[in-house]
């Protein structure tokens, strides 16, 4: 299965779909980050991603971005130098309460919904096998960002990370284009953040 998604066959359904089915069907108390993978099928790494992201987006319990932000560096990883959708079991076993990814399902759905209708193939170039792994490159920094002990740090890389998805997933080189800028912006302004709250405490504290 290649990281790289599948132009989208007639009647394929679309993420969204897979999503509400999955959500609606699903018996067991938790889900894995591995079951969710086999789930996907064809829409592999990049939807697993995806989901990832946009589940750091919305308000989460404590401890959420913890679970979820390994899995998002691996994949990134993966991304970056072409490699297949596969988890070591140590993260494939994650996982999180049902409840909790029906009600980012819930959430995201309309949002997806309407996203999903404006996306089409676009830019080609952005979306070959060259520039996936560019791609991955960059999903990983942000994704590194994300993990950071940031307050609401993880809310901006993890938009970026979804807008990326979201155009490679329909081939759009333009959300990709977008989503590169925007995390490109919030890497920047999240360093620069850094940068005068520890020049603010070292001045606070004499050094």
């Amino acid at each position: 299965m290649s990281p790289h998604p599948h132009a989208a066959a007639p009647h394929r359904p679309r993420l969204s779909d897979v999503l509400s089915e999955l959500a609606e069907t699903w018996s067991q108390p938790r889900i894995s980050v591995g079951q969710l993978i086999q789930a996907l099928e064809d829409r592999g790494l990049i939807g697993l991603l995806l989901i990832l992201a946009v589940a750091n987006v919305i308000p989460n319990p404590p401890g959420t971005s913890a679970v979820l932000g390994l899995p998002m560096l691996y994949l990134s990883w993966q991304m970056m130098r072409g490699g297949m959708p596969w988890l070591p079991q140590f993260l494939a076993a994650r996982s999180f309460d049902i409840d909790h990814f029906r009600t980012v399902v819930a959430r995201t759905t309309p949002r997806l919904n309407r996203v999903e209708r404006l996306l089409r193939p676009r830019l080609p170039s952005l979306s070959s096998p060259a520039a996936f792994r560019i791609l991955g490159a960059v999903c990983l920094l942000l994704s590194v960002v994300l993990a950071m002990p940031i307050p609401f740090g993880n809310l901006l890389p993890a938009a970026a990370i979804a807008i990326i998805a979201l155009g490679a997933l329909e081939r759009d080189g333009l959300w990709i284009a977008g989503g590169v800028l925007f995390g490109i912006a919030v890497s920047v302004f999240l360093a620069s953040a850094i940068v005068i709250v520890t020049r603010a405490i070292l001045s606070f504290v004499g050094l």
